[in-house]
Formats: structure tokens, C-alpha cells, sequence
């Protein structure tokens, strides 16, 4: 007899997979519509906001730059603070064995008490100094180069009485020649604006924005004749730590105006004289002098001259004492470079040609 053939039924038949695969389908099509929403630009949204949101973008990279730029700002004012709390204690050991000596002092000693008191005095106004610059840094007055460039390296400014000489002679306004005469007989406002005595007065107020605190200091301008760029009194020295005397110097050299030649014997020999004489001279300049021992009382000068009364005037330094000098181009003076080099070296100080973009 025959069996009968059971057909077995499944239910995964061809309509259920239709129906499973519509669904699939549906479902990959709502994913690609709201992926396609969220990516797509809002299409009400005005170009105003547009431009605001690209500003915001902006001024959040800007904002993340300027923290890393104060994070290193507060690394630098650390180490700052540490060196002049070092300062501090040693003006602190200095004051110490200064009273001692004076408690041991005899009466009919021959010690110059007056000028022990007096150097005791100075080191407390020192240690003060110290004490309230420390939350700000080590400088007295605060000078912004471009970036790196206001930095220099093998320049020692240090020194218990820093002198700085600045050149304020005819040459200072230009390098050529021809554009010299013409400047110089421009009116003072026009003067004081003339590229290369900026130059001159940024490097003068960059010497004393970096000068240690606990240094004095005294800045002289120079042509014919000698004059501080502040005060009457050249035989005077003033503290780095005080603020209206450093502010008040700074505010002598935007006043200088340059003119007439250059008298170097005049202002080593000013120089010397000075009680207590300086221990490190700094001299912001553009070449040799024009004036002095050796140089023609009337007409031109030249180069073997101009060398001639410079080696005359160096005579007037006294030794051991370092003499920097930054030297402005200047045309028709081929020697000026290497004769300041050499006094550099002599006399253990430095030598620079600074790039017209400093500092």
C-alpha cells in the first residue's frame, strides 16, 4: 500500500523573508535619511550666525594659545622669583656682617664708618626692593620684543652701578650720510621719529628692563658735551628697584634729541670721575668719534682719524671694567666694527651688531 508524502511546512517561507527584508530595508533607509539630517548644513541658518560660530572657533584657538603662553609666562616668573629670593639672602648675609663690623668698630678706628653706614643703608633699600619685586619678576621695568628677538645671550647685566652711554650725536639719525644732513635739519618732532633713533632708545630701554634689581644705575647721553638723560647731577646713582626713577629715565631718553658730533674723551673721562665709578658700562652707538684727541679741528674726518681719536679716548677707561657696546650702522666708518670688537675683548665685556628688527 501506498504511503502518503507529508509535506513539511517551515516558517521561514518566501513570504516571511519578504517581509523580513522590507523591514531591513526601511530601517537602512530612516538610518541614511537622519544620518544625512545631522550631517547636513541647517538650511534656516543665517550668515550671520555662520560667521559668529567661525568667530567663537577663532577665539577658542586663540584662547588655548594664550594659556600656553601663560603657563610658560608663570614658569619663567618662577624661576625668577627663585633667583631673586637667592639675592635676597645674600643681601641678607651682606647687612649681617656689615653690623657685626660696626658693633666691633673702636672709636678712634680708621675705618671709613660713614661709608660703611652708607653701604649698609644702600644694601637694605636693596633687600626691600627685593622683597617687593618678587611677585613680578626680577625687572624693574617691563620692555615686549617681537617674540624671541628680545632676548640676547653673552651679555652680562649685572653689576652693583651700571652705566649706560647713549650717542646722541647727528649720525644717530640715519645711516647714510646725505639722509643725516637732511634729517638733521628737520624739526625735533621729526627727529625723534627717525627709524634709527627708535632703534636706539628701544635698546636703551631693553638694557634697563633687564637689569637685576639690586643693581644702581645712571644713564648719560653723549655728543660734544655730557648730560644724564634725567636729574642735574651726573655723580648720582639711582636704584633699579625704584619705579618712578627707572620710569622717569625712560621718559629722559624719548626726550633726547640728537644732534651735533661725537666726543668720546668727554664721557670716559665723565665716566671715571663718577663716585663710586661704574662696574659696567654699556654703550649704545654707531661708530667711531669725530671730536677729541686727534681729530681735525675743522673740515672733514677720516677713517684713520676717526680710529686715531677713539684708541686716544679708550685710554681714559680705567681697567677691569667690561665695556658693551652696541654698534648702529653707519656708512663711511669701516673701522667702528672691529675696534669695538677689540675693546670687547680687552676689557671682558661683549659686542653687538644688532638686526634692524630688534628688539
Amino acid at each position: 500500500m501506498a504511503r502518503k508524502k507529508i509535506r513539511s511546512t517551515s516558517t521561514f517561507s518566501l513570504s516571511f523573508l519578504d517581509i523580513m527584508s522590507c523591514g531591513l530595508g526601511a530601517a537602512v533607509l530612516i538610518f541614511l535619511l537622519l544620518k544625512h539630517v545631522v550631517d547636513s548644513p541647517v538650511p534656516n541658518q543665517e550668515p550671520q550666525d555662520t560667521s559668529e560660530i567661525n568667530l567663537l572657533e577663532e577665539e577658542i584657538l586663540i584662547g588655548e594659545k594664550n594659556l600656553v603662553r601663560i603657563r610658560n609666562t608663570i614658569s619663567d616668573v618662577s624661576d625668577e622669583t627663585v633667583i631673586a629670593q637667592g639675592l635676597a639672602r645674600k643681601i641678607e648675609e651682606d647687612i649681617n656682617k656689615l653690623k657685626s663690623l660696626l658693633e666691633e668698630i673702636q672709636p678712634d678706628s680708621e675705618l671709613d664708618v660713614p661709608g660703611l653706614k652708607a653701604k649698609l643703608a644702600r644694601l637694605q633699600r636693596q633687600k626691600k626692593a627685593l622683597e617687593t619685586t618678587v611677585p613680578a619678576g626680577n625687572k624693574a621695568y617691563e620692555f615686549t620684543g617681537d617674540g624671541e628677538r628680545q632676548y640676547l645671550t653673552g651679555i652680562k647685566l649685572g653689576g652693583e652701578n651700571v652705566l649706560i652711554l647713549i650717542d646722541s650725536s647727528a649720525s644717530m639719525l640715519d645711516e647714510t650720510i646725505v639722509n643725516i644732513v637732511r634729517r638733521r635739519n628737520m624739526n625735533d618732532a621729526l627727529k625723534l621719529q627717525s627709524p634709527k633713533w627708535l632703534r636706539t632708545t628701544a635698546i636703551a630701554q631693553w638694557v634697563v628692563a633687564n637689569l637685576p634689581v639690586a643693581s644702581d644705575f645712571q644713564i648719560l647721553r653723549f655728543s660734544e658735551d655730557v648730560a644724564p638723560v634725567f636729574g642735574e647731577e651726573i655723580n648720582q646713582w639711582y636704584e633699579v628697584g625704584d619705579r618712578v626713577s627707572v620710569a622717569a629715565a625712560v621718559e629722559g631718553v624719548n626726550k633726547i634729541v640728537p644732534g651735533k658730533g661725537t666726543n668720546m674723551h668727554t664721557v670716559f673721562e665723565t665716566a671715571m670721575s663718577m663716585t663710586p665709578r661704574p662696574d659696567n658700562i654699556f654703550i649704545i652707538t654707531d661708530g667711531l668719534p669725530t671730536q677729541g684727541e686727534g681729530a681735525p679741528e675743522s673740515g672733514s674726518i677720516t677713517g684713520i682719524q676717526r680710529l686715531r681719536t677713539f684708541k686716544s679716548a679708550i685710554r681714559k677707561l680705567a681697567p677691569g671694567i667690561p665695556v658693551n657696546t652696541f654698534l648702529l650702522p653707519l656708512e663711511g666708518d669701516p673701522y667702528a666694527a672691529a675696534s669695538f670688537w677689540r675693546l670687547a675683548i680687552q676689557t671682558r665685556g661683549a659686542f653687538v651688531t644688532p638686526a634692524r628688527d630688534w628688539p
